[in-house]
């Protein structure tokens, strides 16, 4: 992005990606953080920017952090604020600031989705590496048709609600065979591949054929926790750590729960978790060996 070059890029590398091709979700918190370095070199605080706009401190926060949308009016008085005066860069500001508010493909389903999970689709969409441990069930982007439509009837029971559910997740996964496709490394606990979600034994037979494939994808990788293992570094739950292309987006640590979700971007946070995931696949057999595991698995069942 041209936009006070000093000031750093609200969409950043990755192939030479233009800031109009990200999805809502990452220029929000692509200009989010590009405000917040303008204000921080102008040497504004939070709450002056706040009062600029008729808003508190917290609202700035929230801003810059890409938690809520932009006014226009609003962006248009902070880069006045923050000695941004050129006309072009203010136009460029403004457009992100516009294309930031568009709804992304996922909000035809916003019905169904809380806020909070609304946001992780849109910065998994974005990603260029997910890394992903399971605990419970197969990981929502390697899941079959019939194995989601199993899983949703156990929080739901309208069919009309669990179709598009399904729906849902299905064109979630068509991230994965797009050209600029993110890489996946999903490390599933052998439990989840053994735990039947359906009375019918072909849903799970289905999805370890269906794990058997998709492994064979060259950026999709499957490594697989023993029961025999027993403890281990990541035994506390299920977690996703996003990466993205875009330089000025730190990696995000998403952990989901029953109503709602955290996310988590602080180095220390990231980090840690980071260790975590490390230390458990190097104890396990590698993506290669997946393979050897599903089909013992699949003549289980």
């Amino acid at each position: 992005m041209d936009v006070a070059r000093d000031h750093g890029s609200v969409s950043g590398g990755g192939q030479g990606a233009s800031p109009l091709d990200a999805g809502p979700t990452v220029l929000r918190i692509g200009l989010g953080g590009t405000l917040r370095r303008l204000r921080e070199q102008a040497g504004i605080s939070r709450d002056l920017a706040g009062d600029t706009i008729r808003a508190s401190a917290a609202k700035i926060s929230r801003l810059e952090l890409g938690r809520v949308g932009f006014k226009m009016r609003d962006v248009a008085d902070l880069l006045t604020l923050y000695h941004v005066t050129d006309p072009a860069q203010r136009d460029e500001f403004l457009e992100l600031a516009r294309r930031a508010n568009e709804p992304g493909w996922w909000h035809r389903y916003a019905d169904l989705l809380p806020s909070w999970f609304e946001t992780y689709i849109g910065l998994e969409q974005a990603a260029s590496l997910i890394r992903t441990f399971e605990l419970q069930f197969i990981p929502g982007l390697l899941q079959t048709p019939d194995y989601a439509r199993a899983v949703t009837r156990l929080a739901h029971t309208r069919h009309d609600e669990i179709e598009r559910r399904v729906e849902l997740r299905m064109k979630r996964q068509q991230l994965l065979g797009r050209e600029s496709a993110p890489r996946l490394w999903a490390v599933v606990d052998e439990s989840a591949l053994r735990r039947s979600v359906s009375s019918d034994a072909g849903v799970l037979r289905e999805q370890l054929g269906h794990l058997l494939r998709m492994n064979e994808q060259p950026n999709i990788s499957l490594q697989i926790v023993p029961l025999s293992r027993g403890g281990h570094a990541a035994a506390g739950g299920s977690f996703t750590m996003l990466r993205f292309a875009q330089p000025d987006l730190p990696d995000v640590v998403y952990l989901e729960q029953l109503t709602s979700a955290l996310y988590l971007d602080k180095r220390t946070d990231v980090d840690h978790y980071a260790m975590v995931m490390d230390r458990l696949v190097a104890k396990l057999a590698p993506p290669s060996r997946a393979a050897d595991i599903l089909e013992r698995l699949l003549d289980e069942v």
